[in-house]
Parts: structure tokens; C-alpha cells; sequence
């Protein structure tokens, strides 16, 4: 259960420190694509946008407050998912293309399965289309695919991503390579079935090690890594590095009363959406 609640309050917590980073630099931060040229005030959708997502964040530690809160958070992530599938679209065959878009179905995925388990914790209505058993396979495999495409990235910018990994550490590519071999073994676990709860929690740790061992460190190197090029890049991405962490840590939640080996077939919860 503790699992459930650390992944929600470290949700919040990312989603908040988001919204602060936009109201702080005036705009939707380096994680998001640039804002359309073609809506007006700009300013207006800016901070109205980082206040209610500020508010919305804060809101997932309230009982009263949590289940609005995701559903808000949803919306926001929605819009972010699609704006990201634009470059995909573009560029079917780049790994960076597809990786951005899986940056962003991260949280989306993981704020949805929070909502469910949300429903179910506080006794809401019924299960629904997107709250139901069959939903949460969806939205697991989703989130498979997804790490699926952080470990390809891994592989396809092996260089880039050797550099980011600590210098106290030895054969900095190989753990390139082997970290990458771990996210796609999480995301086909998933995918396939194959002891899913473990795989979330090890992509959990993962990703939750990733942020402490090489985005906080960046604050204090000297000089600072070229691949942390600002202040607002820096905390972008560590705070997007910890919402990521935070949805796996969701996904393991969901799947604590699932056998520990094979994932059962896909649940067929038509009889409860017909009462």
C-alpha cells in the first residue's frame, strides 16, 4: 500500500514543481513543445495553466481534493501527449521523435491509473470505460511500450547518454547499454505479462535512482555538464525524470494484487460496466 502512496505524493510533488518552474520563466518550460504562435495571450495561458496545475498538484495530498486533481492533471497531460505526437507524425522512423511522445505518455499513463485506484479507494461510482480492469491493462501496456522506447534510446544515442552517467562509475557506455537493456526488459515485462509487478518496480527504482544519482548531482557540478545547459533545464528534467519515476511507481501500485509470475488474460469487465 506504502507503494500507492509514495508514487502519489511524488506525482504532486513533480507536477507541482513543474507548474512553479512555468510561473517562475514565464513559460511552459524546455519539456514542452513552444507555444502556438497562433493563440492569443500567451501570458494568460502560461500562468493560468501553472496556477491551476500548481493547485492541482497540491491537490493529490488532500482526500477530498485527489480524485478532481487527477482528473485535472489528466487533461493537462493530454494536451502535452498530443502536442508530442506532432514530431512522430513528421518523423515516423526517429527514436528521439517517438521518445518525446513517450516522455510525455508517461505521466499521461500514470495519472490515469491513479485516477482509477482513486475511484476505487474512495468508493466513487462504478467502474467506468477508463476505469476498469480492462482499462488498466491498456494503460500498463501503454506504459510498457513506452519504456520500450526509453531503452532504444538508450541504444540509439549510446554516446550522449554515456556522458550523463557518473564519472565514479566504471564503463560509463556499457551502463549505457545495460540500463537501456533494462528499461525495454521492464517495458516487454509489461507488455508481455511476464512478472509485470516486478518489472514496474524495477523501472520505478530505475527511474527513481536516474533523478538522485545523475539530475541532482548536476546542480552542484562544476562546471555544470553540457547536458544540463540552464538552471531551468536542469530542474525541468529532473522533475519530469521524478513525475516519470512517480507513474511507475503507479503502475506497480495497480498491479500488488496481481499473481507474481505471468499477468492473467485480459480482464473482461463488460458485466460490471452493464449494471
Amino acid at each position: 500500500m506504502w507503494i500507492s502512496g509514495f508514487g502519489q505524493a511524488l506525482f504532486g510533488i513533480a507536477v507541482a514543481g513543474l507548474a512553479i518552474l512555468s510561473l517562475v520563466f514565464g513559460n511552459f518550460a524546455p519539456i514542452a513543445e513552444p507555444f502556438p504562435a497562433s493563440l492569443p495571450w500567451p501570458e494568460v495561458w502560461v500562468y493560468g495553466s501553472g496556477a491551476i496545475l500548481l493547485a492541482a498538484g497540491a491537490g493529490l495530498f488532500f482526500a477530498r481534493t485527489a480524485l478532481v486533481s487527477a482528473l485535472i492533471i489528466g487533461v493537462y497531460a493530454s494536451a502535452w501527449t498530443v502536442t508530442r505526437a506532432g514530431p512522430v507524425l513528421l518523423k515516423p522512423l526517429s527514436i528521439g521523435s517517438w521518445y518525446g511522445f513517450c516522455e510525455a505518455m508517461g505521466p499521461l499513463v500514470g495519472v490515469w491509473i491513479l485516477y482509477a485506484l482513486l475511484r476505487r479507494q474512495y468508493n466513487a461510482p462504478a467502474v467506468t470505460v477508463m476505469t476498469g480492469d480492462r482499462a488498466l491493462h491498456v494503460a500498463r501496456v501503454l506504459f510498457g511500450a513506452a519504456c520500450v522506447v526509453y531503452g532504444a534510446a538508450h541504444f540509439a544515442y549510446a554516446a550522449y547518454t554515456a556522458k550523463m552517467v557518473p564519472a565514479w562509475l566504471p564503463g560509463r557506455t556499457g551502463l549505457a547499454y545495460l540500463t537501456g537493456a533494462a528499461h525495454a526488459a521492464a517495458g516487454f515485462g509489461l507488455l508481455l505479462g511476464i512478472l509485470p509487478r516486478l518489472a514496474a518496480t524495477m523501472e520505478a527504482i530505475m527511474l527513481s535512482l536516474f533523478g538522485v544519482l545523475v539530475w541532482l548531482p548536476s546542480f552542484f557540478a562544476q562546471p555544470a555538464p553540457g547536458w544540463a545547459p540552464s538552471t531551468q533545464v536542469q530542474w525541468s528534467e529532473t522533475l519530469l525524470t521524478f513525475l516519470l519515476a512517480a507513474s511507475a511507481w503507479i503502475v506497480a501500485a495497480s498491479l500488488r494484487r496481481s499473481p507474481r509470475g505471468f499477468a492473467p488474460t485480459v480482464p473482461d469487465d463488460s458485466a460490471t460496466l452493464a449494471r
